[in-house]
């Protein structure tokens, strides 16, 4: 299989409205593909992305160590705010102090990034494991039918995956999409493919 490269479409996505916003970008291997990993998985960079021009600026870097790993970069397409983010970390610290969990406290920051969003506007992931762009038709006119305003379309874009598809979108009832479809799913702030070796 071909490498994946979403970085031109992950571009038109983002949104940068004040210093304070930041994206959360991640080189991961997964035990998928390297089975002798003690875990499901495990982190080999951890970027901080503040515009677009400084992650086109990393992407050779970000393409080269995934070579190098057998590695997948992904990013969450919900937008962080460093300082929301540094309040939750500190919450968490002083949690994990107060439980005696020291060990634990080296890994606060990347935890609470992953856990906590500031996006006004979400956005949701509709995993496709199949290449069928017919199933990307049904899957968008499903969605578009489903509340908030069925007249809005609201697939934002569509990224390539290994096996499939990620469709980007707004939020939509997920009580409605489910009667329809109930074996796909939704994932409410995950990261996205940026990279594929």
């Amino acid at each position: 299989m071909s490498m994946i490269n979403n970085l031109e479409t992950i571009k038109g996505v983002m949104k940068f409205d004040s210093e304070d916003d930041f994206y959360h970008l991640q080189i991961i291997k997964r035990k998928k593909e390297h089975p002798e990993l003690g875990s499901n998985s495990m982190i080999v960079k951890t970027y901080y992305i503040r515009s677009i021009e400084y992650l086109e600026s990393k992407m050779p870097e970000i393409i080269s160590l995934c070579n190098l790993h057998d590695a997948r970069g992904c990013i969450n397409l919900n937008r962080r705010s460093f300082e929301k983010i540094a309040y939750q970390m500190l919450i968490k610290v002083t949690n994990q102090i107060m439980n005696r969990d020291f060990k634990s406290v080296r890994k606060a920051y990347e935890s609470v990034c992953g856990l906590h969003s500031s996006e006004q506007e979400k956005k949701w992931i509709i995993d496709i494991d199949e290449k069928n762009p017919d199933i990307i038709t049904i899957i968008s006119n499903t969605i578009k039918n489903c509340e908030p305003d069925r007249r809005v379309d609201k697939v934002v874009t569509i990224l390539e995956t290994k096996h499939g598809f990620h469709l980007i979108t707004k939020p939509f009832n997920v009580a409605e999409f489910s009667k329809f479809h109930p074996d796909i799913d939704i994932h409410k702030d995950n990261p996205t493919i940026l990279y594929i070796p």
